[in-house]
């Protein structure tokens, strides 16, 4: 394997620092980790991307090493200004679960730094949220309020790693303790009382013809049902979206089969780069 060129950093973004990672050489390629995770969810793309591709990773707000602005901030503008300073112009998007409504926000608000899209098991800006999950959420709030870290990121790992259909013993015991451990990480970050998330408008969901790009969509067919419809969704909206659905995973698709991930990811590139 050749050496990477490799850096490690903090950019002052939005008022707040954002911490971020680069490897390798080539197009630019941004990975955009999940909201119950943080950017060492790439580890087994991040160096197998680098090897193609100049590959950047960082932390969401809250999630690692990137704390909460103290005032209003969008998630998408963050991509922005990473690019940017990093002398960017146009990168490969990949984005995961949270990080895929990010990803998707950032291609409609700058389309021209988008030069192809990957979606795995996003969530789209404008959805409504089924009685599943809001029941999770509600749940999730419940424990939070009680002051109980440990259920609540439990819970987390019963709807975003195992999913619906398998128990805990079925799930690899590695995947589930990364998670935990980015999870409840996540769960003791300070938010400031400034701070606010400022959404798209109008949301994603009702834009959807404006993605211009190349654009893979990848779940996994054990995610919850809302997962696989979106998906279904966002192909049948996206002009020439691709599907890839990777079976006998759930939700953390590239975490549970990172080479099945990463062969659909990298056979798109490739296409994307060339066609």
């Amino acid at each position: 394997m050749a050496e990477l060129h490799s850096q490690t950093g903090f950019l002052q973004a939005q008022g707040a620092p954002l911490y971020y990672e680069v490897a390798g050489q080539g197009e630019p390629l941004l990975l955009i980790h999940a909201g119950v995770a943080d950017h060492r969810m790439w580890d087994e793309q991040f160096s197998a991307f680098a090897q193609h591709y100049r590959t950047i990773r960082y932390d969401l707000r809250g999630s690692g090493q990137s704390p909460y602005p103290a005032g209003p901030f969008a998630y998408y503008e963050d991509p922005t200004e990473l690019l940017k300073s990093l002398g960017i112009e146009k990168a490969h998007v990949v984005g995961i679960s949270f990080g895929g409504r990010i990803a998707l926000d950032f291609t409609l608000t700058h389309p021209e730094m988008v030069k192809s899209l990957v979606l795995v098991a996003p969530s789209v800006g404008g959805t409504q949220p089924s009685e599943l999950v809001k029941k999770f959420a509600e749940e999730e709030e419940a424990y939070l309020e009680r002051g109980d870290l440990d259920a609540a990121t439990e819970l987390n790992l019963r709807m975003w790693v195992d999913g619906p259909q398998r128990t805990p013993e079925q799930v690899d015991a590695q995947v589930r303790e990364r998670v935990r451990v980015m999870q409840r990480h996540a769960f003791t970050v300070p938010v400031p009382e400034g701070a606010e998330n400022l959404a798209l408008q109008p949301p994603a969901i009702t834009r959807l013809s404006e993605v211009r790009v190349p654009t893979l969509v990848v779940v996994g067919d054990y995610d919850i049902p809302d997962k696989l419809e979106l998906s279904q969704q966002l192909t049948d909206q996206i002009a020439d979206a691709q599907l890839v659905v990777i079976p006998g995973v759930a939700h953390m698709v590239n975490m549970e089969q990172p080479e099945q991930l990463n062969q659909a990811v990298l056979s798109f590139l490739t296409k994307a780069t060339n066609g």
